[in-house]
């Protein structure tokens, strides 16, 4: 993506705090500034925070600024009518935000910087695209993070594997040489450790894990 934009750094923001007044803020998950990051991160959120906090809320147009250097520029040619463009005083590099809206965890921006930036309506629509993906990404992450430390067994994910494929319990003990009950059993330890509240919830949740496909 940085790489298609021709930007110099990049930045991902989440907000925490979703839901509970005063308490919203942007939190930086990843970027490439290096040793520049938490000066740059500061000074962005010192700059817009409150103005990405409640844009977010509001609608999911890309917003841009252009630096205050002499070279900082932001062309947004044919798409401009579909942006928000905002003003800086105190940045010196160039930016556009994707906003990002998957639920109260899963809220935040992905951010590109340079001294010059040009967009075009297909690469906005692709980067838009691809920041949802990044955001879907880290959200599976966590829940990686937070599953349990007894991981499932082989069995356990074949049984998730063929339920998600729509296979009833007679059916998947048929594929896999097993009794009903053992299929059961497998499937309801599964729930437990992916701490699910039905099968459903299971196999959906081992998919977004990456368990099954």
């Amino acid at each position: 993506m940085q790489k298609s934009l021709k930007a110099r750094n990049f930045a991902v923001f989440r907000i925490s705090g979703a839901g509970l007044p005063n308490k919203r803020k942007l939190v930086c998950e990843l970027e490439n500034w290096g040793p520049n990051a938490v000066e740059n991160s500061n000074r962005l959120l010192r700059e817009f925070e409150e103005t990405l906090l409640d844009h977010v809320e509001m609608s999911l147009l890309p917003l841009v600024w252009s630096g205050n250097g002499s070279g900082s520029t932001m062309d947004a040619g044919e798409f401009s009518p579909l942006i928000r463009r905002l003003e800086t005083a105190v940045l010196p590099f160039s930016g556009v935000v994707f906003p990002v809206r998957l639920g109260a965890l899963g809220n935040g921006y992905v951010a590109f910087f340079a001294d010059h930036l040009t967009l075009d309506a297909g690469s906005v629509i692709d980067q838009h695209v691809e920041s949802c993906q990044i955001m879907m990404d880290l959200l599976a992450l966590d829940e990686r993070r937070s599953v349990p430390a007894e991981s499932l067994s082989e069995r356990e994910i074949a049984c998730l594997q063929l339920a998600g494929d729509g296979r009833i319990s007679e059916e998947i003990a048929e594929k896999l040489g097993l009794s009903v009950h053992t299929v059961n059993a497998y499937l309801g330890s599964a729930t437990i450790k992916l701490d699910s509240v039905n099968r459903i919830q299971a196999i959906a949740k081992a998919i977004r894990l990456g368990y099954i496909t």
